[in-house]
C-alpha cells in the first residue's frame, strides 16, 4: 500500500503541462491514433498549457502589485490574506486519503461510463484536488472518513453530469468536437451561466443585444477591439494605482499583450486535442456503436484564451475590488486570486455564447458570493493550512483564497456534509437548478 501511495504521489507531482500531454499520449494510444499523430498532439497540448501559464504569471506581476497600491490607497484595513489557489491545492493533495482517492475517483468514472450514466471520460486529473478540497474540509471538520469519501464521490458524480451538460456548449463554442470542461471550480458555474441567459434574454433592452466581441468590434471600431479595450483597462488600473506615466503604460500594454498573447497560446492548445477528440470519435463509433456521443473532460484553460472570455474577466476585476471595499463583512482583499476572475466566467460566457455583457451581469452575484464565502472560510483554510505544515513567510494570520476559497458548489457540498440545516434545506433548490440545466441544455438552440 505505501508503494502504491509513493507511486501516485511521485505521479501526482508532475506539473500540469507535463501530467496532462503524458496522459493525452496514452489516451491517445489506446483510441489507436497514429503514434506520430499522438505524440505531435502531446507536445501542443503540453505546450500551449506551458504558453498559458507564462502569460497568466506575466499577468500576474503586472496586476498584482496595482491591485495592492490601490488598496493601499483606501487606508482600510483587512485581517484576511487571500493567498491565491497554489497553496489550496498543495494543502489538498496533502490530504491523506488524496492518493486512494484519486483511484476512487477514476473508478466512480469508468463505473458511471459503463452503466452509461454519464458521456465524460475525465482526464483532467490535476484538478481533481478540487474535488479533494471537499473531502479535506469535511473530514477536518467532522472527523469522518466515511462522509469525507462520500462528498468526494458526490462532488465528482455532480461534476460529471454537469460536463454532461456543457459537452454541446463547449464544443460548438469552441470548434473542437467532444470535449467538456470537468474543472469543479469553472464547471460548477454552467447551470448558473444557462439560467441566467435564460432570464435574461426574456428582458426587453438585453434580448436582442448580441455583445460578443466581434459585434462589439463592428460598432464601435477600433475601440471595440479587445486589445483596444485591454489597454483602456490597464491605463484605469494604474491610474488607480497612483501610477507615473512609465508605469501607466507600461501596465496598459501588459493588459493588451495578454489580450493578444493567450488566445494564440489556446489556440496551439486546440490544435493538439483535435486530433484526440476526433480519433475518440471514430473509435467509439466503431468500437460502441450504440454509446452515443462522449466527451473528453478538459481543464478550463483550453477556453480560457476567447476574447470574449479575456474581455469579460477584464471588465469584473476592478468590479470585484470595488465590492470588497465597500460590501460590509468582507474581511479580505482579493490579490492573490484576482486573476482567477478569468477562470470564474469561462463556463458563464459560454452559456451565453460569448456575450459579454450579459456574462458579466451573471458574474457579479456569484462575485458577491465568492467575498462572502471566502470571508466565512478563512479559518477552516487556515487551520488546514497548519495542521498540513504550510507556513507563509512574513504572515502568520488568516488566510483565504478568493476564488479557490469562495467556491459556492464546494461551499454548499462541505456545509451538506456537515449536515448543516440551511445547507439541507437547499438540496430542493439544487436538485432544480440542476433540472433546468438539463432541461434547457437538451436543445442546444437556446443559445442566443
Amino acid at each position: 500500500m505505501e508503494q502504491i501511495n509513493s507511486a501516485v504521489t511521485y505521479i501526482l507531482s508532475f506539473k500540469p503541462y507535463v501530467m496532462l500531454p503524458l496522459l493525452i499520449l496514452l489516451f491517445s494510444l489506446i483510441l489507436r491514433i497514429k503514434f506520430k499523430i499522438a505524440v505531435k498532439a502531446a507536445l501542443s497540448i503540453g505546450i500551449g498549457f506551458i504558453g498559458i501559464f507564462l502569460v497568466f504569471d506575466y499577468f500576474v506581476r503586472g496586476i498584482g502589485p496595482a491591485a495592492k497600491m490601490i488598496v493601499e490607497r483606501t487606508g482600510l484595513q483587512f485581517n484576511v490574506l487571500d493567498v491565491g489557489w497554489p497553496p489550496l491545492a498543495s494543502i489538498a493533495w496533502s490530504f491523506k486519503l488524496a492518493p486512494v482517492m484519486i483511484l476512487v475517483i477514476i473508478a466512480v468514472n469508468i463505473i458511471m461510463l459503463t452503466f452509461k450514466l454519464t458521456k465524460v471520460i475525465n482526464i483532467d486529473i490535476w484538478n481533481f484536488w478540487h474535488l479533494l478540497m471537499v473531502g479535506a474540509l469535511v473530514y477536518a471538520s467532522t472527523g469522518s472518513i466515511t462522509i469525507s469519501v462520500i462528498s468526494i464521490i458526490t462532488a465528482e458524480v455532480l461534476i460529471l453530469k454537469i460536463g454532461d451538460f456543457i459537452g454541446p456548449y463547449a464544443s460548438r463554442y469552441s470548434g473542437i468536437n467532444n470535449i467538456t470542461i470537468t474543472t469543479l471550480s469553472a464547471g460548477g458555474y454552467f447551470p448558473f451561466g444557462v439560467i441566467g441567459n435564460s432570464l435574461l434574454g426574456k428582458v426587453p433592452f438585453l434580448k436582442n443585444l448580441n455583445a460578443n466581441p466581434e459585434n462589439i468590434q463592428k460598432k464601435m471600431g477600433l475601440a471595440g477591439e479587445p486589445v483596444i479595450i485591454g489597454f483602456f483597462l490597464g491605463l484605469g488600473l494604474s491610474i488607480a494605482a497612483g501610477y507615473e506615466i512609465k508605469q501607466i503604460l507600461e501596465l496598459a500594454f501588459t493588459v493588451s499583450a495578454v489580450v493578444m498573447i493567450l488566445p494564440l497560446m489556446c489556440r496551439i492548445l486546440s490544435e493538439g486535442l483535435i486530433p484526440i477528440s476526433d480519433g475518440m470519435k471514430n473509435y467509439m463509433k466503431n468500437k460502441f456503436p450504440g454509446s452515443g456521443e462522449t466527451f473528453i473532460g478538459l481543464d478550463n484553460a483550453v477556453l480560457q484564451g476567447d476574447p470574449a472570455v479575456i474581455v469579460t474577466g477584464l471588465i469584473l476585476m476592478p468590479i470585484a475590488l470595488g465590492l470588497a471595499f465597500v460590501l460590509p463583512g468582507i474581511r479580505f482583499i482579493p490579490i492573490g486570486d484576482l486573476v482567477n476572475i478569468i477562470a470564474l466566467s469561462v463556463m458563464i460566457v459560454v452559456a451565453t455564447n460569448g456575450n459579454v455583457i450579459r456574462s458579466v451581469i451573471i458574474s457579479i452575484p456569484i462575485i458577491i458570493a465568492h467575498l462572502y464565502i471566502a470571508s466565512s472560510m478563512a479559518e477552516a483554510f487556515t487551520n488546514l493550512s497548519t495542521n498540513a505544515g504550510f507556513s507563509f513567510p512574513g504572515y502568520d494570520g488568516l488566510i483565504t483564497s478568493f476564488f479557490d476559497g469562495g467556491l459556492i458548489i464546494r461551499f454548499w457540498l462541505v456545509k451538506f456534509f456537515e449536515f448543516n440545516i440551511y445547507a439541507l434545506s437547499a438540496l430542493p433548490a439544487v436538485l432544480l437548478i440542476l433540472f433546468f440545466t438539463w432541461k434547457l441544455s437538451r436543445n442546444n438552440s437556446t443559445i442566443k
